[in-house]
């Protein structure tokens, strides 16, 4: 894997390593956390949005392998967008005539847009075994933009899927 480096990264760096003999210790430390706490958070965005595209990549094969599955969308159309506040994490999931795209990025036209907290908030909401919205949305993890049905649709169809899978009874 290929790591790209901006000129704003590595004058960041090179001010990280002359000023490390300036610096006292603490405040270097403190400076040293910070960095590392950005880099943590940016890992946890990547692999949330890594899962999201997968979980939506899993129900678009659910879709063909189990007939039954796709029953549940025939004469239902919608979008759905799913990104963090931040705009680290984004996708979207079309669903028209039984079948569904999904789309590594938010569009504009949309029925419901559901913006989370952040990656953290995204996970929870989605691994919960209760998805509860209204939990979330009372815990200010979640808001969301558009039509209500369409999130207790999708899920619904996340639910079913899981059971289908026979992960949850």
């Amino acid at each position: 894997m290929a790591v790209k480096t901006s000129l704003g990264e590595l004058f960041k760096a090179a001010w990280y390593a002359v000023f490390a003999f300036v610096l006292p210790r603490k405040l270097w430390i403190r400076l040293i956390r910070r960095r590392f706490r950005e880099l943590d958070q940016a890992l946890k965005d990547d692999v949330t949005d890594s899962f999201l595209e997968l979980l939506l990549g899993g129900m678009r094969v659910a879709l063909v392998c189990f007939p039954g599955y796709a029953r549940n969308l025939s004469g239902w159309h919608g979008t759905l967008v799913f990104r963090t506040t931040n705009g680290r994490v984004a996708a979207s999931a079309m669903f028209k005539d039984g079948r569904m795209t999904v789309i590594e990025d938010e569009v504009a036209d949309y029925q419901a847009m559901i913006v989370f907290k952040d990656g953290a908030a995204l996970r929870a909401f989605l691994l919960s075994k209760d998805q509860d919205i209204f939990n979330s949305l009372l815990a200010n993890d979640v808001s969301v933009r558009g039509n209500l049905n369409y999130v207790y649709k999708f899920g619904f169809l996340s639910k079913d899927l899981l059971f289908r899978l026979r992960l949850v009874f």
